[in-house]
């Protein structure tokens, strides 16, 4: 059987500081610039997750991709989308919520609610057209 990655696409909106208070302001400006706004800003986050496993051999498939679908609702985007992530985010409290440290925290949520057979390969979050992490659980 050979192994296959499938990848669910879901897209949420939140805002977040960038700000380490160990900084000054200047420093933190210096570092994150407008991430910085003591106002927050916000983005449109693109999340893709991919998982990996052998297909079942009486659907064709890894897994259904309603059930990846509300796992990853479940346990990420409905708890982010229109969320200030410095404030809102339990799971995030305490940490910069940078998209490396986002796609950090998500894993285990979406890792643990996973079906027997099925692994969580890769979380890639996208913040811009031009920024986003892989993580790969390492």
């Amino acid at each position: 059987m050979p192994l296959l990655y499938l990848t669910r696409k879901e897209h949420f909106n939140a805002a977040h500081r960038l700000w380490n208070d160990k900084w000054s302001e200047e420093k933190n400006f210096e570092m994150f610039g407008k991430c910085a706004n003591p106002h927050y800003h916000g983005h449109n986050f693109d999340l893709y997750v991919t998982v990996k496993g052998q297909p079942n051999p009486d659907t064709g498939c890894v897994m259904d991709l309603k059930v990846l679908k509300v796992i990853i609702r479940d346990q990420v985007t409905d708890q982010l989308d229109h969320q200030n992530l410095n404030l809102d985010v339990e799971w995030l409290k305490g940490q910069m919520p940078s998209i490396e440290s986002m796609a950090v925290a998500m894993w285990p949520r979406i890792s643990n609610a996973l079906p027997e057979g099925v692994q969580l390969h890769k979380i890639t979050l996208w913040e811009t057209q031009n920024n986003f992490v892989e993580y790969f659980g390492e």
